[in-house]
């Protein structure tokens, strides 16, 4: 007789980070996605406490794809002494190995400036993991074929679909004993510019299903002609317009928008700088998988000749030095470390300026701070004066919104027999409950932290 499924929910509840999904079968054990919080302290301090389970018992990690939210937890796996595979898309192995070392980076870097200026309360400050903690999981990551069933523990088998997010973005089906249960991962937009639309699934048993905006639809306008009216009036104000946008598809779209403007003769003629030596690495891979995006060739090209890429640090602290009106796209896009809070510091004070936040915001990162119209917001210790216009293009997120949610929902030939929904804030999990349960009449629920099901 086999075992029952198991699943447990240890991440992408009542928050949007984090994701972690732990399924056991036949003293077998997968994590689903092996994401950091992200966002509040209380959140934060998850990632430096002890894992919820036996990381030695771990047979494989299937990941969804590579932002930090979903991978970033990771190298802390590894250094904790899991050493089996991680199995991902192609595409998700080459950004995950530029995210992994360059948040790795960044967190060494923000713990010596703490070290060097005193400002952490412990002392010393230490990054969450290092460098070589990414390089070395990296070297774990096993890339899988779309929509080919592969078997990942003795089994278990699991499938990707390309899902429209980011490069490589997967929804994961995973079997066992006859049983089916689908990962919807992030869902990607119907009609996005850059990216494929999501492939559907045609049938699971049981469902987990992201919420980020499960409650909201994305705004109508015209994303360039509001792009474009911020740049206008900023420079015409002799003013430098900052957007901070994640590395990962956030500052290609940024980017794709702008050369539009530019080819279109409505951009202001000011520079236009990419400072984000991920978001640089990360824009190059692009051609790599010509098949999973919008973009042609030449225009992959001219988008990128458009631009100055900042990759030096000497480069970047001159690049905040200058005065001059300009575009500078860095990361991160939720504000929460990275070289673009080097430029808020610069120029958040000078209301000449603009901050322009491309998308959904976690509550507790600065992003959500500076969006919900802070004076003032804490940056390497310091209190920062906020005069600077800030402003939030929701049009350019990555994540479906309600109606494309259900669109995706309503290619399902039969009714799953339990809907899980995550990876939301509570309103927004809960209305999409809500929605789900009187359009299909599906049976549905938002689980907690820990929560433990066993599904049938």
């Amino acid at each position: 007789m086999k075992h029952p499924l198991q699943l447990q929910f240890l991440g992408a509840t009542n928050t949007v980070t984090g994701s972690k999904y732990l399924l056991q079968a036949g003293g077998r054990r997968l994590l689903v996605d092996c994401g950091l919080f992200q966002g509040w302290k209380q959140l934060r301090l998850k990632n430096w406490a002890p894992p919820p389970f036996a990381v030695n018992s771990l047979d494989a990690v299937l990941l969804t794809h590579a932002h930090i939210d979903h991978s970033g937890y990771l190298p802390v796996l590894a250094r904790r002494g899991y050493h089996h595979r991680v199995y991902c898309s192609h595409g998700t192995r080459a950004l995950a190995e530029i995210l992994l070392v360059d948040a790795a980076h960044l967190q060494e870097e923000e713990a010596n400036y703490a070290n060097k200026h005193r400002f952490s309360r412990h002392q010393p400050a230490l990054p969450l993991f290092t460098t070589e903690d990414a390089r070395a999981v990296c070297r774990q990551f096993a890339p899988v074929t779309w929509r080919r069933a592969l078997e990942v523990a003795p089994g278990l088998t699991a499938l990707w679909r390309p899902n429209g997010h980011i490069l490589g973005s997967a929804s994961i089906e995973v079997r066992y004993a006859g049983v089916s249960v689908a990962f919807s991962g992030d869902l990607g937009r119907q009609s996005d510019p850059l990216m494929r639309a999501p492939e559907t699934i045609a049938e699971a048993d049981y469902l987990v299903v992201e919420s980020t905006y499960g409650d909201r639809l994305h705004p109508t306008q015209d994303t360039g002609a509001t792009l474009r009216d911020i740049v206008r009036r900023t420079v015409a104000r002799g003013g430098s317009v900052l957007i901070p946008a994640f590395a990962v598809g956030r500052a290609q779209l940024v980017l794709h928008h702008l050369y539009r403007l530019r080819e279109r003769g409505e951009l202001p003629a000011v520079p236009i700088y990419i400072n984000s030596p991920m978001a640089i690495d990360a824009t190059a891979i692009y051609r790599d998988f010509a098949d999973e995006h919008r973009l042609d060739e030449r225009e992959y090209a001219a988008m990128c000749r458009m631009a100055t890429f900042v990759r030096t640090p000497e480069e970047s602290k001159r690049l905040c030095e200058r005065r001059e009106p300009m575009i500078v796209i860095s990361a991160s896009g939720m504000a929460t470390g990275g070289r673009v809070l080097h430029h808020l510091v610069q120029m958040a004070p000078d209301e000449r300026n603009a901050i322009v936040f491309t998308g959904f915001q976690s509550s507790g990162t600065r992003g959500a701070t500076l969006v919900g119209g802070a004076d003032v917001v804490r940056i390497f210790g310091q209190l920062v004066p906020i005069r600077a216009e800030v402003c939030n293009i929701e049009t350019m997120s990555a994540h479906a919104d309600q109606a494309e949610l259900l669109q995706w929902l309503a290619a399902f030939k039969r009714p799953p027999r339990q809907v899980f929904i995550t990876h939301g804030e509570p309103a927004a999990a809960d209305a999409l409950r809500q929605k789900i349960e009187q359009r299909f009449g599906w049976s549905c629920t938002v689980p907690e932290y820990r929560d433990e099901v066993e599904l049938g």
